[in-house]
């Protein structure tokens, strides 16, 4: 008897303790300033991580092996989707053996379907056009007022993932569409002069830019998308510039190509090196990020930072 009351007593001293804390979803995006929406969302209850450094291209990354674990131990992958990965992220999903975040499973999330999408070919594509996109242009986080849908949309599937949490989700979502909400204005008040103004980029990531804030880009570095100018592209880039007064060219950071300083060496146009995204390890935030690129896109208004 004195065994078995041992025993009971045991049994209901481990009932009493606490259960252990289920673990946190493990969120991964593609890119960084995807993964800062994500974790304006996810808060405290979800860990976020990107597999994209803002100094690398996303459409060409090395498919490293760490690569493919971190994304063995995802519930859940943000792709930005439009084959703006194509070209290394399937080879990473197989990899991890994870059938949750493979296409289609129940850990897979391209955001690209919450946006209104730009440049979506009307006939078919091949590679000899360069790097084309069938589904649209994927460059949508350049236009903060992508987000918000984005944000409810992450918000969403998590609270699937996680339904203990899901209401904070939403309500996060919420807090950074109303952040949006007072920001962009401000934003495009500060930007209203670049209206109408023509401008020269590197590569074709700009066109959800250009419908937000106005301005024109009337050339590109690149002579098709992903293909390295030739000196016959080039003359008739510089010609363009002439024409149309152009003062500057703008380019993300990682691209850095010498085309470009000899460019601007000749016909004294500023460049403007965008940082590729949102520096998220840093702790930076989306909204952060897009304060940086105004600040930099005001550089071109008359009486702005030099």
């Amino acid at each position: 008897m004195r065994a078995f009351l041992r025993l009971l007593l045991a049994l209901l001293a481990l009932l009493a303790l606490p259960s252990p804390a289920a673990a946190k979803p493990r969120v991964v995006a593609t890119v960084p300033s995807l993964a800062a929406v994500a974790r304006d969302v996810a808060g405290e209850d979800a860990e976020v991580s990107a597999l994209v450094l803002p100094t690398q291209d996303p459409h060409w990354v090395d498919a490293r092996p760490n690569l493919a674990l971190e994304l063995s131990r995802a519930d859940l992958l943000l792709v930005v989707g439009l084959d703006l990965e194509v070209g290394w992220l399937p080879n990473l999903q197989t990899g991890s053996r994870n059938a949750a975040i493979q296409r289609g499973g129940k850990g897979y999330l391209d955001v690209s379907q919450f946006v209104n999408l730009r440049e979506a070919p009307t006939a078919p594509v091949d590679r000899s056009q360069g790097d084309i996109h069938p589904g649209g242009n994927p460059h949508f986080l350049h236009d903060p007022r992508s987000v918000e849908a984005i944000a409810y949309g992450i918000a969403r599937k998590l609270g699937e993932l996680d339904p203990d949490h899901a209401a904070a989700y939403l309500t996060r979502a919420q807090t950074l569409a109303v952040t949006l909400a007072r920001k962009i204005p401000e934003w495009e008040a500060r930007l209203a002069p670049l209206r109408g103004m023509k401008l020269v980029a590197y590569h074709k990531s700009w066109p959800y830019a250009e419908a937000w804030l106005g301005f024109e880009i009337v050339e590109y570095v690149e002579p098709k998308p992903g293909i390295p100018p030739n000196p016959a592209h080039v003359a008739q880039v510089l010609g363009a510039m002439r024409r149309h007064g152009v003062p500057a060219i703008i380019e993300e950071a990682y691209y850095s190509d010498a085309t470009v300083e000899q460019i601007s060496e000749r016909t004294g146009a500023k460049i403007l090196r965008i940082p590729g995204g949102v520096h998220f390890v840093e702790g930076e935030t989306y909204v952060e990020h897009m304060e940086e690129f105004v600040g930099l896109l005001a550089q071109l208004v008359p009486g702005g930072a030099p």
